[in-house]
């Protein structure tokens, strides 16, 4: 769970967002996927929902149902401030990045690098002590 102090430092963002308790809808779920009985027997699953933007929330990271209700509300918060803000949020800056780098590089840049290793091959060997070559 939680302490009071986070709690009561969400609350605060909450209120600063714009969002109240009122506009919440929350339901406690049974969670699924992986755990066995435990997880099947236990509604531990948050799903809330927030009515004037529609947006809709369902955590399960936790076995707590209390740590689940704040996940879900940070989540929520973290939402509302990026379309409000218009920005990107840090995960989505970060897949963004992740693609970048997984994206495969055009002929010319491949090319280019290849010649720089070489290069950096060349430059190696000349360093090394005459009649030693592995």
């Amino acid at each position: 769970m939680p302490n009071p102090d986070k709690w009561t430092a969400l609350e605060e963002r909450m209120e600063k967002l714009g969002i109240s308790a009122d506009d919440l809808t929350e339901k406690f779920i049974r969670g699924s996927g992986h755990g066995g009985q435990k997880i099947n027997k236990t509604s531990s699953c948050v799903y809330l929902k927030h009515e004037p933007s529609g947006i809709e929330i369902k955590c399960q990271a936790e076995r707590s149902r209390e740590l689940n209700r704040f996940i879900a509300r940070k989540e929520l918060c973290d939402r509302i401030e990026e379309i409000q803000l218009g920005k990107k949020s840090a995960r989505q800056q970060e897949r963004e990045k992740i693609r970048r780098q997984k994206r495969r590089r055009s002929r010319r840049a491949k090319n280019r690098m290849l010649d720089d290793k070489s290069k950096h091959a060349q430059k190696k060997n000349l360093r090394k002590p005459p009649g030693r070559y592995d």
